[in-house]
């Protein structure tokens, strides 16, 4: 028997449960707002840890004693920002291989992505589930964008003139999901090509950082929480890269340093770093220690290393 869902609460009754919880409310007006403007629900990612541990290591409803609400506002305000660094970065990180890789197909052939030959026989020739390849559910995918963007005159011309997309005009319709996809389909020379430019030679590990990529970009999309979330598309190190290598997967900072990484190839002039590093000088200082950098699997002396200088 499912339990009844939790009644409504006004915004007065939400300030005093939290109140009664042991949260230390000093600002009621402040308070208000923003339980009205970003949703209790929304906030509570933020005050979780917050909370008291029971005996059994499970979260109480409880706070910790020193728990504050204007430092659950100020670590929300703290992964806004952050959400909006990282769109930033993925916005330029995605044009940039876009044309990488609409370049060095498209030379090939004008409809490369289309073409199992010029990809990978893993992607574009074995049969998967449902004996079709990954390939072909790729470009179902492909397909649809397509179809949903007909209307925008340079997709409708160009379908009108070829019966289908060039690379180098495909590749705008594409969201990131659709580039990284492809990108791992790729023949692994043209994989080493591209990816030397960042310092990784092997064909392999670019892939998974655009995974990883597109996992933040999605997170940061959706206005969900960042800045200490649990990456489910993790990245792999080369061994050549000893500082990323000192950094945990499974956090939101590495996939940060590989945004800097990538950005000072695609776009070296960019003060985006500098963006960076101002905002975690300005990560909340909690009295009672309830929320650290070393959550977001931030490590000491990382602002010395030559990335971010």
């Amino acid at each position: 028997m499912h339990e009844s869902a939790k009644k409504w609460k006004s915004i007065d009754e939400q300030v005093a449960i939290l109140r009664g919880r042991g949260m230390i409310i000093d600002d009621e007006a402040q308070a208000a707002h923003f339980l009205g403007r970003v949703g209790y629900y929304r906030l509570s990612g933020y005050w979780y840890p917050f909370r008291a541990f029971n005996d059994d290591k499970t979260r109480s409803d409880k706070f910790l004693k020193g728990s504050r609400f204007a430092d659950v506002i100020a670590l929300y305000l703290f992964d806004r920002k952050l959400r909006l660094l990282a769109l930033d970065a993925i916005e330029r990180i995605e044009l940039a291989i876009q044309v990488e890789i609409a370049h060095l197909l498209g030379q090939r052939d004008t409809f490369a992505h289309e073409n199992p030959d010029e990809l990978h026989g893993e992607f574009a020739k074995k049969p998967r589930r449902g004996g079709h390849t990954n390939h072909y559910y790729w470009l179902e995918g492909y397909h649809a964008l397509v179809k949903r963007s007909r209307r925008k005159p340079f997709v409708a011309h160009n379908l009108d003139t070829y019966g289908r997309l060039p690379i180098w005009v495909a590749i705008e319709v594409f969201d990131f999901g659709t580039l990284s996809k492809l990108y791992a389909g790729m023949k692994i020379n043209d994989k080493i090509t591209i990816e030397r430019q960042f310092g990784l030679n092997e064909g392999k590990h670019l892939q998974t950082w655009l995974r990883g990529l597109n996992f933040i970009r999605n997170t940061a999309a959706h206005q969900s929480r960042l800045w200490n979330c649990n990456m489910l598309e993790r990245a792999h190190i080369p061994g050549n890269k000893l500082q990323l290598n000192q950094l945990v997967n499974s956090r939101p900072f590495l996939y940060f340093c590989i945004m800097q990484t990538i950005m000072q190839v695609v776009c070296p002039d960019s003060n985006w770093g500098k963006r960076f590093t101002d905002l975690m000088g300005n990560f909340p200082n909690v009295d009672n220690g309830a929320v650290k950098l070393s959550d977001m699997g931030v490590i000491d002396g990382w602002e010395k290393w030559a990335m971010w200088r």
